[in-house]
């Protein structure tokens, strides 16, 4: 009841009807000129679409969520069809501070869609497109991993949409990027790896964890703990089964900075055990025992 409690005093009182905040920044250097030309509308039709699409069926309590889609045109098959390379970054509002917490930085390389000059942009949300269910999909994930953050997996509603839309689009034309993959990162081992009862008490340490982002300024001690508990959660699962999933490296792509920064005048012992449960950044951690 306490978290519950405290919860309802982080939201602010303002409710929007839309729940993000998106800057779209597009990079056309990988397509050739004419298609260059069909496309000076696309980057602000795509933040218009992410920004006025109510994603939720319930007025947005407190900040919208600051997101960015970076995307980096790699082909183009004709003058409408097109291959791109996408950044999705989000952030988070830390309670009683003008800073923001890093919630995702996905690096997804495979999206492919049509697009023609001036279409106009709809939520078909029961049903697949490859342009607009690409961004349906990292609108849940962005807005299940900010719910996630406040309440505990109370980003599960969102989590199950953005699965839906990829068992939609698997068994469409544009599967690409949808299906099962070994691939460091995809769509769908991170969206199964969040739903996947194995990673519930990760989950639930991140609510713990962002508990302790918002109380740090406040309580350095108490916010140190409750973010160290995530780190003494995943190496306890550590021990006991293979946790080297899409769902753990994505939240060390996000989150590593954050944790050194504010874990640097904690036990050096926790380094090392970040290095354990992260060993891609090995050497930042390493950095932070000198």
């Amino acid at each position: 009841m306490k978290l519950v409690s405290f919860l309802i005093l982080l939201l602010a009182a303002t409710a929007y009807p839309q729940e993000l905040n998106s800057r779209v920044i597009v990079n056309y250097e990988g397509l050739p000129v004419i298609n260059r030309e069909l496309l000076p509308d696309f980057g602000p039709t795509i933040e218009d679409y992410l920004n006025k699409t109510r994603f939720t069926n319930q007025n947005w309590e407190g900040d919208k969520i600051d997101c960015t889609f970076n995307i980096f045109f790699t082909s183009a098959s004709s003058e409408t069809n097109y291959s791109a390379q996408v950044v999705v970054v989000s952030q988070r509002s830390i309670y009683k501070s003008i800073n923001k917490s890093s919630m995702l930085t996905i690096n997804d390389g495979q999206w492919s869609f049509s697009y023609e000059r001036g279409q106009a942009l709809y939520a078909h949300q029961a049903s697949f497109d490859p342009l607009t269910s690409f961004l349906d999909f990292y609108a849940y994930v962005i807005i299940g991993f900010d719910m996630d953050s406040w309440e505990l997996l109370g980003g599960t509603p969102y989590f199950t949409k953005a699965m839906d839309i990829i068992n939609i689009g698997a068994a469409s034309r544009f599967s690409a990027g949808w299906e099962r993959s070994s691939a460091a990162y995809s769509r769908r081992g991170l969206v199964e790896d969040i739903l996947n009862e194995k990673y519930r008490p990760f989950r639930e340490a991140i609510f713990q964890y962002h508990y302790g982002i918002d109380l740090f300024d406040q309580n350095k001690a108490a916010g140190q703990q409750r973010m160290v508990t995530l780190i003494n959660t995943l190496e306890e699962m550590r021990t006991k089964t293979n946790i080297n999933s899409v769902f753990v490296r994505t939240f060390f792509d996000a989150k590593s900075g954050e944790i050194i920064d504010r874990l640097r005048d904690y036990d050096r012992e926790i380094f090392k055990t970040l290095k354990r449960l992260d060993p891609a950044r090995a050497s930042r951690y390493d950095e932070a025992l000198k």
